[in-house]
């Protein structure tokens, strides 16, 4: 286990982002109506928010995060730390931080950087810059996390497009002495990375003419090599047996009783019959394991962010709750995490358009 500590650091605040399109599992070519029926039955998406070509992650970051610093009021001069978690950055280089930095008018001296972990990217983004406010020297951080994933895909492979979405989401951490600490626990299976890859995209395979040309694999998937890959069999098997020796490991480590020390299971939104797989295996009552992966289907790193916008609102804005996080994909990656809240601020959540954009 490699387990974290961070004390003094708090969550202040959370608001998400989608772009306008909404997309139905019946409005796919390559879906008859019974196939589509067969997809929203046994990986549970029904809808799903999809990006165009005119709009980046970091766009709807920046609309999260004004939000965000609006409804806490803070003042944008005491913004330390700015980080951009995601896999769908603006440009190579320069990192997406930095524009998010003057697009935002955050002081020169609030320090930025760049994450590109996916589907655990709101842990990582916690750990990291929790750790690093934890000694009080920054004072108040945003922790922007999100991704166009669909814009990835090949618009001709079933096994991959149906089920992403796009978000762009905002968490707002502030240095309070009085805080929770803040638990987790990170693991690396580097041996498994293959699993969810985009070929032609870095130095390894730099992009070139033949990464545009398509092939077809048959099983109504059809690529070319600068489109992911997700090798779905691999992922389900990883997915739903690293994870819970975690969370089971983390519980067990500090003595915590997931029928009564904890309020919810925020799970990391990768499909239905994952995640039911994953509380069963724990033994969780499935009403502490709230799900909106049927009308926003997996939004990557961001997915956990969704989840407190979506679906415990409520409770996360009224009252202090115990939740236990857990992620996982990219890498492969995974990462479970206590989180104690008190009185959250939850932003509205936004459809992105002209206005806004």
């Amino acid at each position: 286990m490699a387990l974290l500590e961070i004390n003094n650091v708090a969550l202040r605040g959370v608001s998400a982002v989608v772009p306008p399109k909404k997309v139905s599992s019946y409005d796919f070519d390559f879906f008859t109506h019974e196939e589509a029926d067969l997809f929203v039955d046994t990986v549970g998406i029904k809808n799903r928010y999809m990006a165009d070509d005119t709009i980046c992650a970091s766009d709807m970051c920046s609309v999260a995060a004004e939000r965000l610093i609006k409804d806490l009021g803070w003042n944008k001069e005491d913004i330390g730390i700015l980080s951009f978690e995601s896999v769908t950055a603006d440009y190579r280089t320069p990192p997406t931080s930095c524009i998010l930095q003057d697009r935002l008018s955050l002081p020169s001296s609030c320090m930025t950087f760049d994450l590109p972990m996916g589907c655990c990217g709101m842990l990582y983004s916690i750990a990291i810059v929790g750790s690093m406010m934890q000694t009080g020297c920054v004072k108040k951080s945003l922790l922007l996390i999100g991704d166009t994933i669909t814009r990835m895909s090949s618009p001709y492979d079933q096994s991959r497009v149906p089920l992403f979405g796009d978000c762009g989401t905002a968490l707002a951490l502030e240095y309070d002495e009085n805080a929770d600490k803040i638990i987790a626990d990170f693991n690396t299976l580097g041996s498994g990375f293959r699993s969810l890859i985009t070929p032609h995209s870095g130095f390894r395979h730099q992009v070139t003419p033949e990464s545009f040309k398509y092939e077809d694999f048959g099983h109504g998937i059809k690529r070319a090599p600068v489109h992911s890959v997700i090798q779905g069999m691999d992922v389900f098997a990883f997915a739903i047996s690293k994870p819970p020796k975690s969370i089971k490991s983390l519980l067990d480590a500090y003595h915590i009783d997931k029928d009564n020390d904890i309020d919810y299971f925020l799970f990391h939104q990768a499909n239905k019959k994952i995640v039911d797989t994953i509380a069963k295996k724990i033994k969780i009552d499935q009403n502490k394991v709230p799900s909106n992966i049927e009308e926003f289907a997996n939004t990557g790193g961001a997915s956990i962010a969704m989840l407190m916008v979506t679906d415990i609102r409520k409770e996360i804005e009224h009252k202090p709750l115990s939740l236990l996080l857990s992620a996982f994909g990219l890498g492969l990656t995974w990462g479970t995490m206590l989180l104690k809240t008190n009185k959250v601020i939850v932003s509205d959540l936004i459809i992105m358009n002209e206005e806004n954009k």
